[in-house]
């Protein structure tokens, strides 16, 4: 026969258990503790704005304290600040009849970036190159041309980008822009029969890094600029990070997802690198946070598909685009 001060012993075990697990945060998930130095395992994902098609490029404005991002599918770039929520910002972002493009494409600006100088660069779809405007709000926005060819051939739809201290220019260039149903491509207007990862440097030169990878996304560059990492968005066929060294260009396999995106949904697309070195990527179930030695530290759970992150100048924020929807997460 069991005592008295047993069962009591047994219902307070048993009560301190399931008050434990209905206060766990169901929004982190972590793996790894030494990154709960850079992440509050307490936060929630704060949902700040919706109704969108293809939120993408969010980048933090630290000047005027706000975030800017491109929605590629209505090619707009959109602002969005505590005070005055959710606005248009520069219209049209990404297509402007500069090239020959598909129309039931995405054709808007996808990634985007400031220059040393405050300016805006893009990744246009519809006008197939990465272009400059100035940062401030504009329905009539006039757009200088970058770079929109490799080797007199016009690009795909430049994608993504990253920026190095020195000006030089690293982006993406997959067929997302002929992607018109999320199933399906319309090659018509194609002129370079890979999909490529580039750098452009400061003075103007092009060169090729890799075109093995078969969905290139989102691109970042290690703190110290010695490596870039670059999404493969395959999430069918070959969904990983690959690392370049930025000298050699000598490309290694940094993370594979296989076995992820078996249990969950969503893939890899865009990626930022936290001062830390560690890695904040979309992927699987939402965003992945990875060491710079390529362990999986923390994940946080959307449970979904997202686009793209990025912090604020401080870090005390991870701004994240979904398809449909902004939102953030505190950070620490």
């Amino acid at each position: 026969m069991i005592g008295v001060k047993k069962i009591i012993s047994i219902f307070i075990v048993i009560s301190f258990n399931s008050f434990c697990q209905k206060d766990q945060n169901k929004d982190i998930t972590i793996f790894d503790s030494s990154i709960l130095s850079i992440i509050d395992e307490n936060a929630k994902i704060e949902v700040l704005g919706n109704n969108f098609i293809v939120a993408e490029g969010p980048l933090w404005d630290d000047d005027y304290n706000k975030l800017i991002f491109t929605d590629v599918r209505q090619n707009k770039i959109f602002s969005w600040d505590a005070n005055n929520g959710i606005n248009e910002y520069i219209v049209p972002s990404g297509s402007t009849g500069y090239a020959p493009s598909f129309n039931k494409g995405g054709i808007g600006a996808n990634g985007i970036s400031f220059d040393k100088n405050g300016d805006i660069i893009l990744c246009q779809h519809g006008d197939r190159r990465v272009a400059k405007i100035s940062n401030i709000k504009s329905n009539n926005p006039e757009f200088l041309t970058i770079i929109d060819n490799y080797k007199g051939k016009r690009f795909n739809s430049p994608n993504d980008l990253s920026i190095s201290k020195n000006g030089d220019i690293y982006f993406t260039d997959p067929p997302y822009g002929f992607w018109y149903d999320r199933k399906n491509f319309d090659n018509r207007f194609r002129e370079i029969d890979f999909n490529g990862v580039y750098k452009l440097s400061n003075e103007g030169k092009v060169e090729l890094i890799s075109k093995e990878m078969t969905l290139p996304n989102g691109i970042a560059l290690s703190t110290d600029e010695k490596y870039v990492y670059v999404n493969n968005s395959d999430r069918k066929n070959d969904p990983k990070i690959m690392r370049y060294d930025t000298t050699t260009f000598k490309g290694a396999l940094f993370f594979d997802g296989k076995e992820l995106v078996k249990k969950y949904e969503g893939g890899f697309d865009g990626l930022k690198v936290h001062s830390s070195g560690n890695i904040f990527t979309s992927g699987p179930n939402g965003i992945l946070i990875i060491s710079s030695e390529g362990k999986l530290m923390g994940m946080i759970n959307y449970g979904k598909a997202l686009t793209n992150c990025n912090f604020d100048k401080e870090e005390k924020y991870l701004y994240v685009t979904g398809f449909d929807d902004i939102s953030r997460i505190k950070l620490k």
